[in-house]
Order: C-alpha cells, then structure tokens, then sequence
C-alpha cells in the first residue's frame, strides 16, 4: 500500500486558484511526479497546485514546500498556495508569520486578518539566463516573441521576468478578445523559454490597476495565479505603465501587489478560502504500485 494512502489532504482556494496541501511534516514519505497526478484525479481533489509541506531544511524557516502542477510537473513558487499554507499553519495557533522555502525562493507570509495574508514573494530577476531564455536579450521588458503571421501578428513583443516562476505577459487592450486556451498551450513549451513559462494576457486600466489572464504552465487556464500577478505589476512599472503599488484583477478576484523600493522585493495580499479535508484513496495509487 502507498505510504500516501488515508493522508489526510485540505482543499482550499486562493480566488478560485485551487489549492491542495499535503502536510508531510514528522515523515520521510515523498510525493513523486506519477502520484501527484493520481492525486488529482481523486474525486473532487483535482488542484492547480499541490502544496506538500515537510520539515524545514534550513534554520529560521518553519517548512520546506514542494509544489506539483496538476500534471505532475513542479513550479518554483506558489503565492496563491502560500497563502493557503500559511492559514493551515496558523490555525489554532498564536503564530502571525511564518517562513517557507521551496526549492527556488524563500517566501515569508503573515496574517492581515482572519482569511487574509501577505506574502513577500522576493525579488524579481529580468536577465534573460535567469529568467530563463534560450536567447539573449539584453532588454526583457520586451522581448522577440510573436503569435500569427510576421507582418501581421495576433499579440507580439511581451515582457519576461522570474517571480519565482517565468512569465511572458503580451500588453493587450482587451483581454478576453484572445483565445488564452489556444495561445497558452503553444506558447508554454515554446523554444524560448527552456524551462517552460507562464503565459500571461494583460490589460493596464490605470497606474493603479491591471486586468490580467493566465495560463499557468503545467496547470493551463486558472482563476488566478498570484505569481503571474507580481510578474505582471514588475513588468508594467519597469514600461513605466503603472506605478509600483497596483491591484490586479484576475477572473477570481482582486491581489493587492506592492514592488517595495527599500528592498526590491513584492509583495502580494490576497484572501484565503478553505473548502473541505479529506483521506487520499488508496485507490488512487494502484496503477502506480501496478
């Protein structure tokens, strides 16, 4: 039987971005890439992103999270299911913070009110081989990259950055005059982008607010993806579009993303919802042991 069998899971959302977190903390049990996707084919578990929490691996952080993408893959940061992890860690404590780690950055969360938390996100990183890209660009708020014929393309010319994850944004007037299902699937493994990306349509209604779209690599179309939202606040201040404080609209809900001038870090406010717990079905992993 799959050490994972009868593991109690906790489903919640962040703007309808669905989350799952398995708290693996007190173990050695491990997730691999076959059974987080027999996870999300549970009934009623299918997730964006799967939050595993183990024990910290470094000092004067509380837990080390591993984040699956609903195909199995991993993503670098999660601020969506931060956010979750962190109103599972505090409840029923006296805790206002906590301090996780995933394999790419290291995210502090603390709580604003009862389903609302903040997390710093970290900063931003623009240079291409960080990002990364395949092909040197030595200015990234706008880069080579267009969809439809060369003398006529659909969307060209979006931003790139690291918040944790890569992000191409295409600037649009109208962000539900694409088909993001079509664009996000071919752009998401382009060549470009050797890690794969985000893909993101945005929309600057003011210096204050942007309306935004995403596909999120691995997971494709979401309500929200908070990363995907500090991504596309960093890439309009540096077009000098917006300011470097902003609330993003996604289909889910409103983030309030601040880009801090003392310490070049984001900062991304956001509610929690909480849905239900449940006991993963052995079930669920046969095929694997099989």
């Amino acid at each position: 039987m799959s050490p994972l069998a009868h593991r109690p899971v906790s489903k919640l959302n962040g703007l309808g971005n669905e989350i799952l977190v398995l708290d693996l903390r007190g173990t050695d049990v491990t997730v691999s890439a076959a059974e987080a996707r027999a996870i999300a084919r549970g009934g009623g578990l299918a997730f964006d992103q799967l939050m595993v929490i183990t024990d910290p691996r470094t000092e004067g952080t509380d837990a080390f999270v591993t984040i699956y993408n609903g195909d199995g893959s991993q993503a670098g940061t999660c601020g969506n299911g931060a956010r979750c992890v962190a109103f599972l860690m505090t409840r029923d404590t006296k805790h206002e913070k906590i301090v996780l780690e995933t394999f790419s950055t290291r995210l502090e969360c603390w709580r604003k009110s009862e389903k609302v938390f903040t997390v710093d996100m970290g900063r931003p990183r623009f240079a291409w081989n960080e990002i990364p890209l395949r092909e040197e660009f030595y200015d990234t708020r706008n880069i080579e990259l267009q969809i439809g014929p060369i003398d006529a393309p659909i969307l060209h010319t979006p931003s790139a950055v690291n918040m944790g994850n890569p992000h191409a944004i295409f600037w649009v007037d109208d962000t539900e005059a694409y088909d993001l299902g079509k664009i996000g699937s071919l752009l998401e493994h382009h060549p470009i982008f050797p890690e794969g990306a985000n893909i993101s349509l945005a929309r600057v209604i003011s210096r204050a607010h942007i309306a935004l779209k995403v596909w999120e690599r691995g997971a494709g179309l979401t309500r929200a993806c908070g990363s995907a939202a500090c991504a596309a606040l960093v890439a309009a201040a540096r077009k000098g579009l917006t300011s470097r404080h902003a609330t993003v609209s996604l289909p889910g809900g409103d983030l309030d993303i601040a880009w801090l001038e003392s310490n070049d870090h984001v900062e991304m406010t956001g509610p929690v919802e909480f849905e239900f717990e449940a006991q993963l079905d052995p079930a669920l992993f046969t095929d694997i042991a099989a």
